[in-house]
């Protein structure tokens, strides 16, 4: 009895593959679902990055300019 539960298939093939290409349809949505996600996080960073170095030249600029100006005054 055991030997032939281990042989027969749970479903028929006939109509097992609907199943698989059911789950086969999810998982490559999910898939597509998760790349998207990812790919919109990529997208924020690189635009918050893009931001702190603009305001981190800013602020270097601005610091070299005032040590001219101060260095300037001393003289």
């Amino acid at each position: 009895m055991s030997l032939l539960l281990a042989v027969a298939p749970a479903l028929p093939l006939h109509e097992a593959g609907k199943y698989v290409a059911g789950a086969f349809v999810a998982f490559v949505g999910v898939i597509v679902i998760y790349v998207a996600i990812m790919g919109v996080r990529l997208q924020r960073m690189s635009r918050e990055l893009t931001e702190l170095n603009r305001a981190l030249q800013a602020r270097e600029q601005a610091e070299t300019a005032r040590a001219e100006a101060a260095g300037s005054a001393q003289r």
